[in-house]
């Protein structure tokens, strides 16, 4: 008897090292099948069809869980209600100093955001990735670190040329929003495929690959939080800027409405904020229902975008929740609007058809924003 319950139990045991065996052989396959969908797209000088950015979404759709609670942000809840408490200490100080800089930043640089967001979106990354190019160069094109950094995404020149931008002394494509947005998604998505957390990417894409790979064997943790002071000061201060920059950007929303009252009611209650009489006066009041969005609409009628923002606070965020908006806008804009209704909106689902919704045009802000402190020159390696 004992002799058939030692066969017994050897067989149990055989089988579990067996089925063990399986389910590492199938993870090292599947995470060899991700490294080469990730090779192929860095290589590629177009984004990735949709059945390859759904097989990025799988992978990278976890890489936030050390920042927020649940994974991912959902937009119809309190970001404080969401936000990992490890990330709070650090958020009040940066908000006092550059609090009001980064409101105003939601302006102005709304088509910009919505521009990298496009991009992000085609290649399967999570949009919050777009307030990396706010830390590094405050968006702007123009902006060179002492060490040769360039564009908004603040790229090396042998990065930006690995990703396939041009650089020699007629062309400069590091200061192309569209193309060095898609040099940097394609960068950081090879990040990510060595690292499986954003925190950790960010932390990389300051300070180098190679140092954020010392902190884990030093630390042996993969967990930012745990390995953070292993880290050198400027690259654990870097992923901390970037969370407080998300926070007052999704987070804080503004002196009139908040951004958590509108994730948590899906309703805009506060009037445009108009400078002057004649333009109250002159405000027309349409309901529109569809895909539209700002950016378009803006550029179809020959509004900046400023201004378009001033009269339609939170047009993208309201019309994806609600499905519908009251669109408010001078009687001459009004008129042309509906006179391009139909036009405007296909304009913006032939962008969705093709992968993304990209302005063909981003006008410049009306009032450049000063120099910025927001950002220091980092080497990117």
């Amino acid at each position: 008897m004992n002799k058939l319950l030692y066969i017994l139990v050897f067989c149990l045991l055989a089988v579990n090292v067996s089925a063990q065996q399986v389910v590492q052989d199938t993870t090292t396959a599947a995470i060899k099948k991700e490294d080469t969908v990730i090779a192929q797209i860095a290589q590629s000088a177009v984004p990735p069809p949709k059945d390859k950015v759904k097989e990025i979404n799988q992978l990278t759709r976890y890489g936030f869980k050390n920042l927020f609670l649940n994974y991912t942000y959902n937009p119809l809840l309190p970001y404080t209600m969401q936000i990992n408490p490890n990330a709070e200490a650090f958020m009040q100080d940066y908000i006092k100093t550059h609090g009001a800089s980064l409101q105003k930043m939601k302006g102005w640089g709304l088509p910009y955001f919505n521009l990298i967001e496009s991009v992000l979106h085609q290649y399967g990354l999570p949009k919050e990735l777009k307030y990396i190019a706010v830390i590094e160069s405050s968006l702007q094109s123009g902006a060179v670190s002492s060490k040769g950094a360039g564009g908004p995404w603040q790229l090396m020149p042998a990065t930006a040329r690995t990703f396939g931008l041009t650089i020699n002394e007629y062309v400069d494509e590091r200061t192309d929003y569209y193309k060095s947005s898609q040099a940097a998604a394609k960068y950081l998505l090879q990040l990510y495929s060595q690292l499986n957390d954003w925190l950790l990417v960010m932390a990389a894409y300051n300070g180098g690959l190679g140092r954020v790979n010392a902190a884990i064997k030093k630390s042996s943790s993969t967990d930012f939080w745990k390995l953070q002071y292993d880290l050198p000061e400027e690259s654990r201060t870097y992923v901390k800027r970037f969370l407080a920059t998300q926070y007052i950007m999704e987070g804080e929303g503004n002196a009139n409405q908040s951004t958590d009252s509108i994730h948590t009611t899906g309703v805009y209650n506060a009037n445009p904020n108009l400078s002057a009489t004649e333009e109250v006066s002159d405000v027309q009041k349409l309901t529109i229902t569809g895909r539209y969005n700002a950016v378009s609409i803006a550029k179809n009628i020959g509004m900046p975008i400023a201004d378009f923002n001033r009269y339609n606070p939170y047009f993208d965020k309201m019309i994806s929740i609600n499905g519908s908006f009251d669109l408010s806008l001078p009687s001459a804009k009004m008129k042309l609007f509906q006179e391009n209704k139909y036009p405007i909106l296909n304009d913006c689902m032939q962008g969705i058809l093709n992968g993304a919704c990209i302005p063909t045009y981003i006008p410049a802000p009306t009032a450049p924003p000063k120099k910025s402190t927001l950002h220091k020159k980092t080497k990117h390696y």
